[in-house]
């Protein structure tokens, strides 16, 4: 039994090996443990992911209150338009995220404005803003959260009354 290499197995995918003097190398650690380094790969770049895809400054609700009344921002709702009619921010505008690129000559106008952008958790409105600098805009901002963040704040959304 001296010198043998034992092997534990405590699920059929993971295989422990415990060699006696534990003179395992980096890169036999590696190969044994390869499932469980995988996960943690593509687990970790998951979560950076997303800082990655979006564009624009990131703004708390309170901050584009700050934006809205000292900075005239101009708040661009780009949920879909059921959506939208079911609740929104004060003077929001609706530009849909995929009518964005067809409605931008409606947008050029507003190319040096300072934008707020604006979907339910933040997450259209960072795609929104990628498509919009590639047109050009410097002075865009996301609502990060999205109207759940706002409404989390206590701030105020218009309704749509149900008939």
């Amino acid at each position: 039994m001296q010198g043998e290499e034992r092997i534990y197995s405590i699920m059929p995918l993971f295989r422990i090996k415990h060699l006696p003097e534990f003179s395992v190398s980096f890169w036999e650690f590696v190969q044994n443990n390869i499932l469980i380094i995988a996960i943690a790969l593509i687990s970790g770049i998951m979560l950076v992911w997303p800082g990655f895809r979006s564009s624009g400054k990131r703004v708390s609700p309170h901050q584009a209150i700050q934006l809205i009344n000292h900075e005239g921002a101009l708040i661009i709702d780009v949920r879909d338009a059921g959506e939208f009619t079911t609740s929104h921010m004060p003077e929001a505008r609706n530009i849909p995220l995929k009518e964005l690129d067809s409605r931008m000559p409606e947008l050029e106008q507003l190319k040096e404005k300072n934008l707020l952008l604006v979907c339910l958790s933040g997450v259209r409105a960072g795609q929104a803003s990628a498509r919009l600098e590639k047109q050009g805009f410097a002075r865009i901002n996301c609502l990060d959260g999205g109207v759940d963040a706002w409404q989390r704040a206590g701030l105020p959304l218009i309704r749509s009354r149900k008939k």
